[in-house]
Formats: structure tokens, sequence, C-alpha cells
């Protein structure tokens, strides 16, 4: 599990698609923002065992 602190849903996102490129992955569909702090955080798993999808 990996969660990636960005300032923006466009940031997030693309570290989501670098961990893709090295790894299988569930991807995350949204991010989540905590109250009184800023930027956003994005949540996925990963599966370092085997390769991502051609």
């Amino acid at each position: 599990m990996v969660q990636a602190a960005a300032c923006d849903d466009q940031t997030a996102f693309a570290i989501q698609q670098l961990l893709v490129a090295w790894c299988a992955i569930a991807p995350a569909d949204r991010t989540t923002r905590e109250p009184g702090e800023p930027g956003v955080r994005l949540l996925c798993f990963l599966d370092l065992r085997r390769a991502p999808d051609a």
C-alpha cells in the first residue's frame, strides 16, 4: 500500500502513473483531503512481485 501526498489531484494522479510503470497496482479513482491541511492524498495498492500488464 502506498499513500502519496501531493499539492493537487493532477499531481497525485501523475505519481500514480509513475507507479504503474514500475509495478502492478490497483489504481485509485479519487483523492482525499484532510480538513485544515493543505494538499490531497492518494492511496493505492501495489504488487511488487509481478510486472504490470503490457
